[in-house]
């Protein structure tokens, strides 16, 4: 699966979805089943080569003033649900977080769901229902890309009393 493949993807199951993360996930997992096991492997590893890319201390910063905490689950969760709102969202926000402040809406936002779709994808094509070492998440592991070890934060660390200058926006829409 190609990068733009990828994203068509992802884009066309925000659309279908309509806003529903349950529906998205599935729509995800019903087509990732229509594909050769080898194509979903592939998207497991794009969509974890994406949660690596994302994990940038200003991410971190947008979920901090979003949700008042950050914690290596919710961090995830955020970073997976920055990559189902579609490559334009995605991109910008590691291009300037502070332009979450458009997207996103209270309560917090996770898609830990999308971490999923893959797996149960991979499943449903192969009749496997035991998981082993071809399943995605073992073959993207497997190729190094775990997003749980081995990744390094990138960007520059900040203190709390930094987030207001830092982004701005995001700090007027969540900060009352």
């Amino acid at each position: 699966m190609t990068i733009p493949e990828f994203w068509q993807l992802i884009d066309a199951s925000k659309t279908a979805a309509a806003g529903d993360q349950t529906a998205q996930a599935d729509f995800l997992s019903e087509q990732l089943a229509a594909l050769e096991p080898a194509q979903i492997i592939e998207f497991e590893c794009r969509l974890r080569e994406n949660l690596r890319e994302a994990d940038d201390f200003n991410i971190m910063a947008a979920l901090k003033i979003m949700d008042g905490y950050v914690s290596d689950a919710s961090y995830l969760y955020f970073r997976a649900w920055l990559v189902g709102q579609g490559q334009t969202v995605f991109q910008n926000a590691l291009r300037d977080a502070d332009s979450l402040a458009q997207v996103a809406k209270e309560p917090y936002q996770d898609f830990e769901n999308l971490l999923y779709v893959a797996t149960e994808a991979f499943g449903r094509r192969t009749g496997q229902r035991e998981e082993d070492e071809t399943f995605p998440r073992d073959v993207a592991v497997s190729r190094g890309l775990d997003y749980d070890l081995g990744a390094e934060t990138k960007g520059e660390d900040w203190r709390e009393e930094q987030l207001p200058k830092l982004l701005p926006r995001l700090w007027k829409k969540f900060s009352s």
